[in-house]
């Protein structure tokens, strides 16, 4: 073996398909019978335990693995911190250490082994595997067209945008989803907008959709249909996020429009959403979405200090938006 053979990964983010796929993939990788592997969790693990399982010469193989689990939160203060780097720096070459852990953007931009895994390119790589934020849909788009590609099939451009409406950034539903629609269309054809529509499940995100263009449209009783039944399946805090990012969305769509500029561009969203986001902006005034803005700012207020339940806000803004 090479001097910089690759001995450690940190695998991490806030996207726990992708993290769970990874994982699996190294150990098949790796140690496909896991007859040379170690798992561990870094907040009940002893000492004793990960230098042991380290060191271990492997049995009948070319190297051994060893998962490692929410490794930097178990290692406060500076002393303790460069131990445990020293510690990384010694592992031999007939191991292979994984760290892993949940963390979202914010957090990983500050985490000190996220930086030490960035910087020891020699023995070390970090890969981050993050969800999709809900506002790029372009860059949503694409990793939908990947994975489609993945699992050995294509997805047209249009069709992969719907999916990413209908299902947010929840990464999982949309492996799912493909791998359906790719069985459908018998893996002979690409993935089609018409299949979405008949086959994939719309889910919260693109149910808001749908409500706040019937206020748009002025179909107020489909309006107050639709928040219901979103209110029978899922929670309100969650339901009024997706509320307020689609009238966010819509605000600054709709300044763009007023300013003579692309959506598209502007917002870098996918045409296919931008075309959307367009007609719906146009819906309403400029006043009329900024009004409703600061007054979902005081609807989030009241909820949190106790004032107004969330769900029965949100009745009240859908009934006075219909009659508006």
């Amino acid at each position: 073996m090479s001097k910089n053979t690759l001995r450690i990964l940190f695998i991490y983010g806030n996207d726990e398909f992708a993290l769970a796929r990874r994982l699996k993939k190294v150990q098949q990788r790796v140690d496909k019978d896991g007859m040379n592997t170690t798992q561990l969790e870094a907040r009940t693990m002893r000492k004793e335990e990960l230098n042991t399982a380290v060191n271990a010469m492997p049995f009948l193989a070319e190297r051994r693995l060893v998962f490692l689990e929410k490794p930097s939160g178990e290692y406060k203060g500076k002393n303790q911190r460069n131990d445990f780097i020293a510690f990384l720096e010694s592992v031999p070459e007939t191991t292979v250490l994984v760290l892993f852990e949940e963390m979202d953007e914010k957090k990983a931009a500050k985490n000190w082994l996220v930086k030490w895994a960035q910087g020891a390119k020699e023995i070390a790589r970090a890969e981050a595997f993050m969800l999709p934020k809900a506002w790029q849909t372009a860059d949503w788009v694409v990793r939908i067209q990947k994975e489609a590609k993945s699992q050995g099939g294509e997805i047209e451009s249009q069709a992969a945008a719907r999916l990413a409406e209908m299902t947010g950034t929840n990464t999982r539903q949309a492996a799912q989803e493909i791998t359906k629609l790719l069985t459908y269309a018998n893996f002979s054809r690409p993935i089609t907008l018409a299949d979405v529509e008949l086959l994939s499940v719309n889910t919260a995100q693109g149910d808001i959709f749908e409500l706040v263009d019937a206020l748009g449209s002025g179909r107020g009783k489909d309006a107050q249909a639709m928040l219901h039944q979103l209110l029978d399946e899922q929670d309100a805090f969650s339901i009024f996020g997706m509320v307020v990012r689609q009238f966010r969305l819509l605000l600054l769509a709709r300044e763009v429009i007023d300013n003579r500029g692309n959506v598209q561009a502007e917002l870098k969203q996918h045409p296919f959403v931008a075309k959307k986001l367009t007609a719906q902006a146009r819906h309403f005034s400029i006043s009329t979405l900024e009004s409703i803005y600061k007054r979902l700012l005081i609807m989030d207020e009241e909820a949190k200090t106790g004032k107004t339940a969330l769900d029965l806000s949100l009745d009240m803004l859908v009934v006075e938006l219909a009659g508006g």
